[in-house]
């Protein structure tokens, strides 16, 4: 198969956007339904190439972490096919009237959302994201532009084809709606970054050495999925137990994605007695605790922090610890050292809580359950196209609305302006 280029690519996918803005919430659902039915129909053909990418990505001494991510099970491609039917069943943002007015001359406005046009994705590791970024795209009337990374090449090819497949028997949906890049060369990938008269949105969607790579080359505009050094801090005025299961579950339930938990900051009202045991129960789990002075007190198995540590995103069963002596030390800890992705707190006193929760910056905050939370589908989005860290113009997990904007429609009945 030869490789389209890349801006060629974008063009036909603006081509295509301009036809899918129009589909009607019935043919866009329908569509839908017959991509995850066919992701279900084809699972042993997406675990055939699958495997050709993690016997590849172990051959090259690939860290389990990034394996972790890549590898598609059984209960990974049935999340895929969860995840569409489950947009399918959200309302369609596309058309609807955020707010509306009268003006004392009769005009009417309106504020009615409607889609960005081309949306594209740089990500790595994840053959998930394909899937779920062509739902996301379609369900809002956008293109959608995919282009993974090398060493999901297979795998990437294979969801995309069978999502292309789906489109090449309609009559009413472009072909180009939906688009794999499939040179992985870093060249295709500054081309897409700069393809601005084509794309209307770009989130790149991985480590560091990608954010920076778009941030220092794109011309078109990005929101950034970053990085997720989350934190857990445990208040004077936790309960216990809560505490230790929360902690527990952000840190060991899945170690490799963002939302884990990577610091965890206790009130020094807790050192002697909750954290030891709490550190006892992660090390049996194996967690590897790396403390700082006042945890390696009552904690002495706990390796020495660096400094280099409350800024990692350990993506591991690693866990920095430190004692605080209260919300302000724990607050201004994580505004330096946070990513603004999900920051959480346990604690009883409803004082406490509300204030980490306005001071935190951060996208998404957490009051007495686990970080873990951050994600589109625990939202109720049904899927996420990423975890914006930014500000402008979506922030936390992104879903439907997020891939669409606010145009100002006025309905007037001849008025014409005097001044």
């Amino acid at each position: 198969m030869s490789v389209v280029p890349v801006r060629e690519i974008c063009r036909r996918a603006y081509e295509a956007s301009l036809v899918v803005k129009e589909l009607t919430t019935e043919v866009k659902d329908r569509v839908l339904v017959e991509m995850a039915d066919a992701i279900d129909a084809a699972a042993a053909r997406l675990q055939e190439a699958n495997a050709l990418d993690v016997a590849a990505a172990r051959e090259a001494g690939t860290s389990a972490t990034l394996i972790d991510r890549l590898t598609l099970t059984d209960q990974r491609i049935a999340g895929m096919t969860k995840a569409i039917r489950t947009i399918v069943d959200l309302p369609d943002p596309v058309g609807s009237v955020v707010q509306g007015w009268t003006r004392p001359n009769g005009l009417q406005i309106q504020q009615v959302r409607e889609p960005l046009g081309v949306v594209a994705v740089i990500y790595e590791a994840r053959p998930n994201v394909t899937a779920d970024v062509a739902a996301l795209c379609l369900k809002t009337g956008n293109a959608a532009v995919l282009r993974g990374s090398s060493i999901a090449q297979h795998t990437n090819a294979a969801i995309a084809d069978v999502l292309t497949e789906v489109l090449w028997r309609q009559e009413d949906v472009p072909d180009d709606a939906v688009q794999l890049i499939r040179d992985t060369s870093r060249e295709a990938a500054l081309e897409l970054l700069r393809a601005d008269e084509y794309v209307d949105l770009l989130v790149p969607r991985g480590g560091p050495g990608l954010i920076k790579t778009v941030q220092e080359n794109a011309t078109v505009p990005t929101v950034i999925d970053g990085d997720g050094n989350c934190h857990v801090y445990v208040d004077a005025t936790a309960d216990p137990a809560m505490a230790t299961d929360i902690v527990i579950n952000g840190k060991t339930s899945r170690p490799s994605v963002c939302n884990a938990v990577e610091t965890l900051l206790v009130h020094a009202d807790l050192s002697a007695d909750w954290l030891p045991k709490t550190l006892d129960a992660l090390q049996g789990l194996g967690v590897e605790i790396r403390g700082d002075a006042r945890t390696r007190e009552v904690w002495p198995a706990a390796v020495e922090v660096q400094d280099l540590d409350w800024e990692t995103e350990y993506l591991d069963l690693v866990l920095a610890v430190k004692v605080v002596d209260g919300l302000d030390e724990a607050l201004a800890h994580i505004n330096r050292y946070g990513t603004r992705n999900a920051e959480g707190i346990v604690a009883q006193d409803i004082t406490v809580a509300r204030r980490f929760a306005r001071a935190i910056d951060s996208g998404s905050v957490f009051v007495n359950t686990s970080t873990r939370y951050s994600d589109g589908g625990e939202f109720g989005y049904g899927v996420e196209i990423g975890v914006s860290t930014q500000k402008l113009h979506a922030r936390g997990p992104m879903g439907l609305e997020s891939l669409t904007c606010v145009k100002n429609v006025v309905w007037g009945s001849g008025q014409v302006r005097v001044l």
